[in-house]
């Protein structure tokens, strides 16, 4: 599942070449591309950088994908799509909403822990959002997604009476957004498994039916 989000307002124009077929994998380059980004950031990262990361001169990688920016939001896509939207996805797909929250911190703590460059999109947001407008409204986009997909998880687990039925689930959603942004932040400094989980039962109890404690585990 793919949450539609607002339109973002300023769309970035992408080159199409028409002409000989591309020497290479989209994929494969792309995937070199988030490396990079996700390594040395937007601004920490030159067309040469690229490039050289993803196997290609700088002439062939401009005819290809057009200037950094546009290579940028391509990466961030993919980037997204192999990881926050398939999360996303495995909760739409959970029998039960609230095993599928569980689900879906346990999993992000693990990951956290395991590659500890953090989120690409979070980094984007602190990186080059506050400075860059275009760029902000395709991150601000990309959270919206989250957040619509856990409005869209805690309406169900509230249609089944697994929740609270009192708290709106904008807010409730906004509440777990605002958990995997502290996680994902603060698994960069930190390797404390508590200190992560804590974060993730303390927005999952927020959910709790009055009397009850959901557990991470």
């Amino acid at each position: 599942m793919r949450i539609a989000a607002e339109p973002c307002g300023m769309a970035i124009k992408e080159n199409v070449q028409v002409g000989r077929p591309r020497l290479f994998d989209e994929n494969v380059v792309l995937d070199a591309a988030i490396g990079q980004f996700w390594v040395s950031g937007y601004t920490g990262t030159s067309i040469r950088d690229l490039a050289a990361a993803m196997g290609m001169t700088s002439a062939s990688l401009y005819n290809a994908f057009g200037d950094k920016r546009v290579l940028f939001v391509r990466a961030l896509e993919r980037y997204l799509d192999q990881s926050m939207r398939r999360r996303i996805g495995a909760l739409d797909q959970a029998a039960d909403p609230m095993a599928g929250l569980k689900a879906f911190f346990v999993d992000l703590v693990a990951v956290s822990l395991a590659d500890r460059r953090g989120c690409m999109l979070v980094n984007s947001a602190m990186e080059v959002a506050p400075f860059d407008s275009e760029l902000r409204e395709r991150i601000c986009a990309g959270l919206a997604e989250i957040e619509g997909g856990f409005r869209q998880t805690v309406e169900r687990a509230q249609a089944a009476n697994r929740v609270d039925g009192a708290l709106p689930a904008a807010e409730a959603a906004r509440l777990l957004l605002s958990a995997v942004v502290s996680i994902r932040v603060l698994a960069r400094a930190t390797a404390d498994r508590d200190l992560l989980e804590g974060i993730a039962r303390s927005a999952l109890a927020t959910l709790a039916r009055p009397g009850e404690k959901e557990k991470l585990n």
